[in-house]
């Protein structure tokens, strides 16, 4: 059984017991529950239920298992015959959630 679910303008396939990174949101911490209401598909031994363009009724519980960063992205300034070059680097920090239920 899947779900496709709108998270903050990407819409992310999800089954039960996965683990993925959502945006950061500073109000969850580890062991928090979260709900996703706006649920677009759901795939059971029913078949496929569309909605339009929301499921009414159709919601994804996850739990909060911490935070966490992504890759290193180094970005490089350079202006050429200048003498300036300017390195700095970020980290994206990234909630990590555990699917618990899909309920229609």
């Amino acid at each position: 059984m899947y779900a496709i679910i709108k998270e903050d303008g990407k819409q992310i396939k999800v089954e039960e017991g996965q683990e993925l990174r959502i945006d950061y949101r500073a109000d969850a911490t580890a062991g928090d529950q979260l709900t996703f209401g706006s649920v677009l598909c759901v795939s059971g031994d029913e078949g496929v239920k569309l909605g339009k363009p929301v499921l009414d009724g159709a919601s994804v519980t996850a739990e909060v298992v911490g935070v966490v960063q992504g890759p290193k992205l180094v970005v490089q300034k350079f202006r050429r015959r200048k003498n300036s070059r300017r390195k700095t680097g970020h980290r994206q920090l990234y909630t990590k959630v555990k699917i618990g239920k899909i309920s229609v």
